[in-house]
This record gives C-alpha cells, structure tokens and sequence, in this order.
C-alpha cells in the first residue's frame, strides 16, 4: 500500500488558519499549506496595507482644508514611491518572517503549492506530493471577481492597485462597495481625478439607506460618480457605460467584490456541501459537512472581515484541541467600518431591516457639528444613528458616518453584544467631556424613553 507523509492536522491558507495553531498543538505533527503570499490577505494586500494608505491620505486631505481653521499650508507633492515603500517596507518583512517561523517550525512543514483534496483525509499538491492527515482546516480566503465585461481590459484588483509605481491622473473604478471607496479616497486625495462606476444606488448600498446616501452625497461632490450603470466596452483607455456615457481614465481598477477560493479544492471528494455562492457549508462549530473537515474565514462566511475570520480560527484553534468541550461561533453582531472620506461604521440591523422583521422601534441622530468637539472640527457631515426596541430599550443598531467612527462605535458593540439598553449605557456611566465621543452618548439619550 502506498504511505505518504501523514499529520495530525493539515491547514488549507496562511491568513487566519495561521493563527490555529497554539500552544495547545505542541504535541501535533502540523502541515501548513499556501500557494500564494505567506499570510493571507488582510496582512499583504488588504486591511493593513490599505489602511496605512487612507491614514497617509488623510494627512494629505488635512493639509489641504488647513485653511478652514485659520492654519496657512500647502500641500506640496505626495511622493507615491516613499509612501508605498514605507507600507511594503513594513509589511513585507512580516510576511517573510512568518513564513520563516512555519517552515522552521518545531512541529510544522509548510508545502508551498495547491491543494486539493483526493479522498477522505488525503490531498494532492500541485508539486506531485501527497500528504494525509486526521484533521484538514480550510482557510483558502477568497479572490477579486473579475466581470466578463472588463476581463480583456488591462485593469487591476486591489491585491494589484498598491504596487503601481505612480499615481494615475486618472482612475476609474467599477464598483460601489468597501473596496471602491476606500481607493477613491486613497486616490483621489495624492491627487487623481476619480470616477466610480456602479450598477447600484446609493454607493455602499449593504449600509442603512440614511446613512448610505448620505456619503453618496458627500462622493459626488469629490468624485464622478455614475451609478446605475454597467461597463458595456472597454477599448483601451475608453470605458463606454450602459447609459452611453463614456469615461477616459488612465488606469482601472476592477472592485466588484470577491468569490471564495473553494473551487479548485476537489470538495466533492469528501462530501462538503458549498451555497450557491461558493461559500463553504459549516455549522455553528465551524465543521463542514465533510468529516474531519473544518473552514474558517472567507471562505465560508459571509462577513468577509479579518476579524471574523480571527474569530473563526479561535473557534476552530479551540474545538479542534478540545473536541468534548466545543465552541460555537457568534456572529450575531458583525460591526463592519469603511475607512474612506469619511468614515462610516456600522453594527446590528439597519432601519431597512428593522422595518422589515416587524420590530416595534425607535431612532435618533445626532449630527456631529452638534457637539463641542464637533464644533471644534467644523463637521458638517456626520451624524450617529441608533436604533432601539421601543418597550425595553435594547439596542438594535447604530450606525455612524464621520471623523473616527470606527472608533466611536466601539462602545455601541459592547451595548449590542451584552444586551445593554440605551439608557443604561448613556447615562450609567461618564463620558467625558468635550471628547467626540459625546455624539454618541447624545444620540442615545436623543431616544424616546423606554
């Protein structure tokens, strides 16, 4: 009979499935398999490296609207190239390292290549070898979708876009997601002319409808933003839209959201059930409905969020090490932000959803401005928003569009996640004064009273 290399726990993904493994596997054999960039992509080509362009953005955008505040300054030049190797030159030696500390891991072999599954407990990789193990863990994430309308056009993703070597006069972006805004802002504050290109209205149409067209709003002023629209030809440079109209740009960069990378894996081998959607079957416990087979992160869920996946891969991390004493998985209240111009932050329902289950509710928003720090900023767009049941105060949703709000909601999610009422959490405690903090502390106090 033929032997293979055989372990008691295979990873499928170096993002969160990194992460599984603790000190309570010390004892395990462990294969860790990545056919990509080592560590996933929140670390090399999505949340850190963005975010380290928006907070130099916003430096930039601060620069410019100095002059509201009685401060003189100019914003000479943003030298694309210092800022980009200043993010790499971070991040790529972190990649490099963890790859390192796997491979010359005291209870882990790290394969390098594509995995697919053959039989129960067994996969084949794309360098011939093939290994079994007691255990498998799929972290594989997930890829840009690519639509057939732009996928001969020269374009790049968002795994792509921050390597470029100057910033584009112009950029086109097709899509009004996350992705979309967070470039648009990046982009457009080092100086490029931005055009979004959408099928949907308002931009970020996931957030409440309140909320969402507001920053529509707030985008058309800074950028061309065409939505309800489609690519219908790509000739070069020319993007022609399906209401005729047509857009020259430079450079595009495709933002149309992301599939689940469990294609390619064989699944149907070992009996895991996929959505339609490509997303990955798994119960509360994160199992699939393949034995011995776990998933985690993108590429079964449908909160495509590095802090799910974190989540995820304790649950599993924990279940895997103490399967008599499982863990469930809670994703009752996802809280999501989109670091663009300006920040919006969002947890629990949206009125939309409310509305929809019947719920007897209440809302209010506090408008940034109406505060002392607020005043101090010279906000003039952001508002709180909060959603409370009627007869008990519980919180149902909030949602926030302004300067830090992905820090200011941060307490909304404690009152969410803990039951907490409105009223308690406003007045059963201090908020200190003049902090922006204090939009939210007014606009749950702006609730009618339970």
């Amino acid at each position: 009979m033929d032997r293979y290399d055989h372990y008691d726990l295979a990873i499928i993904g170096t993002g969160s499935g990194n992460s599984i493994v603790t000190p309570d596997f010390d004892g395990w054999r462990i294969a860790i398999i990545e056919e990509g960039t080592f560590g996933g992509t929140c670390i090399n080509v999505g949340c850190i490296p963005t975010k380290m362009y928006v907070y130099a953005a916003d430096v930039a955008d601060t620069v410019r609207d100095s002059s509201r505040y009685g401060v003189d300054a100019t914003l000479d030049g943003v030298r694309w190239p210092d800022v980009r190797d200043r993010i790499y030159g971070r991040i790529d030696p972190i990649s490099v390292g963890g790859r390192a500390y796997r491979a010359d891991g005291a209870n882990t072999t790290l394969y390098e290549a594509h995995a697919e599954f053959v039989s129960p407990g067994r996969l084949r990789l794309s360098t011939g070898e093939e290994i079994t193990a007691d255990r498998i863990v799929i972290a594989a994430g997930s890829r840009p979708i690519i639509p057939d309308e732009v996928a001969d056009a020269d374009y790049h993703t968002s795994g792509t876009i921050m390597r470029v070597d100057e910033v584009p006069r112009r950029l086109a972006i097709l899509g009004g997601g996350f992705i979309a805004a967070e470039f648009a802002h990046v982009f457009s504050a080092f100086g490029a002319e931005v055009t979004i290109m959408t099928h949907s209205h308002p931009l970020l149409p996931h957030l409440d409808h309140e909320i969402a067209s507001r920053f529509t709003e707030i985008a058309a002023e800074r950028w061309d933003v065409r939505l309800d629209v489609t690519v219908s030809t790509v000739d070069g440079s020319r993007i022609t839209l399906s209401d005729g109209s047509v857009v020259d740009t430079d450079l595009l960069l495709v933002a149309t959201g992301r599939r689940p990378n469990s294609d390619g894996l064989n699944l149907e081998a070992v009996g895991v059930d996929v959505h339609d959607d490509g997303r990955i079957v798994v119960d509360e416990y994160q199992r699939t409905t393949g034995e011995g087979v776990w998933a985690l992160g993108d590429v079964c869920s449908p909160h495509q969020l590095k802090h799910v996946s974190n989540h995820e891969a304790r649950v599993v991390s924990h279940n895997l090490a103490h399967p008599d004493d499982l863990m469930a998985a809670d994703h009752r209240y996802v809280p999501s932000a989109v670091f663009t111009h300006p920040q919006l932050a969002t947890v629990g329902l949206t009125e939309e959803q409310v509305r929809e289950q019947g719920l007897d509710y209440v809302s209010a928003v506090q408008a940034f401005g109406d505060v002392a720090y607020g005043w101090a900023m010279e906000d003039t767009t952001g508002v709180a928003k909060v959603l409370a049941e009627r007869t008990t105060g519980r919180l149902l949703g909030a949602h926030l569009i302004g300067p830090h709000s992905s820090s200011l909601i941060q307490p909304l999610i404690q009152a969410i996640s803990f039951g907490q009422s409105a009223r308690d959490i406003a007045s059963g405690q201090y908020w200190i004064h003049p902090a922006l903090a204090e939009v939210v502390e007014n606009a749950l106090l702006k609730l009618p009273a339970e």
